[in-house]
């Protein structure tokens, strides 16, 4: 059975109700310590130049892309660490959802105000997780691509990388939009999620090929729903089953 093989299976349960947060839910389970495995694994990786600037994408849609975000993101604030997490994916955002906050303002409100300066503390709120702070994406604008590759965007990011330990972005897939191209190259590091018996070959490797493109500095990538007997898991690397180990290979073409 392959790996990687074509099933269309576009859902928007994400969007109606938000990820599944089993870091929260289930903090001692073996998929919530294989998410502390992915971020040790990632932290590993930023030894000699620290990863203050995290992207998580996918090659399609309906990948697992958001739920490995912010699992992610919670195991992070759990040790300890101050983590922002931005809902940059402005075309089909979720966050807002899975925390339960107010969308009415958020990254586009940032994006699109003609003032110089802006307060964006109220923007910022706190989750129930703690330590964890969001940025959600906030009304879904025509203009997504232009806002996220915008000189704005560059600049939010500077400014905010050092007030918190780590800021992890949930950007659009890659082969979806052409939203996350530039953006990526102004972050620290980009994560690949595949989602086993959906995301093809040729879509895995033209992504890597658009990253690099885009001089995105790849860590490696996140198998998701990898299990035995249907049950979903978490793996970092090209490991089957549990999926342990990290970093981009050949092996995946």
């Amino acid at each position: 059975m392959s790996l990687f093989k074509k099933k269309s299976t576009v859902s928007n349960e994400t969007i109606k109700y938000g990820a599944k947060l089993i870091t929260v839910k289930e903090p001692k389970s073996v998929i919530s310590e294989q998410f502390r495995t992915i971020r040790t694994n990632i932290s590993f990786m930023g030894i000699d130049h620290p990863i203050k600037t995290l992207a998580f994408t996918s090659a399609n849609i309906s990948e697992g892309k958001s739920t490995v975000t912010d699992n992610v993101a919670v195991v992070w604030a759990n040790s300890g660490k101050r983590v922002l997490l931005i809902d940059a994916d402005l075309r089909r955002p979720t966050s807002h959802q899975t925390f339960n906050v107010s969308n009415q303002e958020g990254l586009t409100t940032i994006l699109t105000s003609e003032a110089a300066e802006m307060d964006i503390t109220n923007m910022i709120k706190q989750t129930s997780v703690e330590n964890l702070s969001i940025l959600t994406a906030g009304p879904i604008p025509p203009n997504p691509s232009e806002l996220l590759n915008s000189r704005r965007m560059q600049a939010l990011i500077a400014s905010i990388k050092d007030s918190y330990d780590v800021v992890i972005l949930d950007v659009p897939p890659i082969l979806a939009v052409s939203d996350t191209q530039a953006l990526v190259s102004q972050i620290d590091g980009v994560v690949l999620v595949v989602k086993m018996g959906q995301t093809e070959k040729a879509g895995l490797k033209r992504s890597v090929e658009l990253l690099k493109l885009a001089h995105a500095n790849i860590l490696g990538y996140v198998m998701n729903d990898v299990g035995r007997n249907g049950d979903s898991a978490y793996g970092y690397g090209y490991g089957y089953g549990y999926g342990y180990g990290y970093g981009y290979s050949d092996k995946s073409k």
